[in-house]
């Protein structure tokens, strides 16, 4: 089911992203908590339904009682002013109102739901990160030109930066929120490693369920824990001076590795492959191959590089 954009008559779908920069301004423009959010009963709940047929009308379901939903709802706050109007929030309590949550079909929360047209288009249930919430509005709606970057994003960005200190505080706040959504355990294992605290990385890694411990996301954090652990330190590489043997090419290239200096790494492992691959039991291959995890499957470098070592192989 469309959704529709009383204003022009047009899908109000993702695909308005190309609109013209005056225009997005036009359609986010500034409100109050208080034009879109709403505090449904059953004296409003009718007519908010009747107001869908206008403008679409999220239902965030939630019981005051549960952690998870009042953080949920707090976060659809923020987004419903953020989006300016694209949508309403009502907010229905579904412990004061159990007859209203029984007709929507509540089975537990939170649960929300997006109504349009008077009908039904699609629903979420569950403690969702921002970050895939946002993704599922923007499904339907134009996602605003100055909206902020997303928690997660800002915790990558940070480790992208070198600030492993900033991406750990916001991996703790999000597990703090989120204790049962493991990417951020495992993003604050990638914090704690880049931070040169390896055992603690482990510990949280240790500390996961065992069908998400044994993952190829925790397999990759552990993975560059051995490198930091493995590598010799910048001192002593630079005492390797020019020598050009086996030994010194892998422990350079491991040192790349263990300062995410990834492409040159497995360049140099490649190379090392292809010249001496007995050196130390096929270390060179094994290394790759730990590489590989450490980046996941779908890592670009991943990706050119198990081509290349199966191409030397085969």
């Amino acid at each position: 089911m469309s959704i529709i954009d009383p204003r022009t008559g047009n899908p109000l779908t993702a695909e308005q992203e190309n609109t013209s920069n005056e225009e997005a301004t036009t359609a986010h423009r500034s409100v109050t908590p208080e034009e879109v959010i709403i505090e449904l009963n059953a004296g409003n709940i009718q007519q908010v339904l009747e107001a869908s047929m206008q403008v679409p009308v999220l239902l965030g379901c939630h019981s005051p009682s549960n952690a998870s939903d009042t953080t949920l709802l707090m976060m659809l706050e923020k987004l419903a002013v953020e989006y300016a109007g694209a949508f309403l929030l009502g907010k229905l309590d579904i412990e004061a109102n159990p007859e209203i949550a029984g007709q929507l079909g509540v089975r537990s929360t939170p649960d929300v739901k997006l109504v349009s047209q008077g009908g039904l288009v699609d629903s979420i249930q569950g403690a969702l990160p921002e970050k895939e919430v946002r993704e599922w509005l923007n499904r339907y709606f134009p996602a605003t030109g100055d909206a902020p970057p997303s928690p997660e994003d800002q915790a990558e960005e940070a480790l992208a930066a070198g600030d492993a200190a900033g991406a750990r505080e916001i991996y703790q706040t999000l597990i703090g929120q989120y204790p049962e959504h493991y990417a951020y355990q495992i993003g604050l294992a990638r914090a704690l490693v880049a931070e040169k605290r390896g055992d603690e990385a482990r510990s949280v890694l240790d500390n996961l369920p065992p069908e998400e411990r044994d993952a190829a996301p925790a397999r990759g954090v552990r993975a560059s824990i051995e490198f930091s652990e493995q590598a010799l330190s910048v001192e002593e590489i630079a005492s390797l001076g020019d020598r050009n043997d086996s030994e010194a090419r892998y422990q350079r290239a491991l040192r790349h590795v263990a300062d995410s200096q990834y492409e040159t790494g497995l360049e140099g492992l490649l190379a090392l492959m292809k010249d001496d691959r007995a050196y130390n039991e096929d270390a060179a291959r094994k290394t790759l191959l730990q590489v590989f995890d450490a980046l996941g499957a779908d890592h670009p470098l991943t990706v050119t590089y198990r081509r290349k070592l199966f191409a030397l192989l085969y």
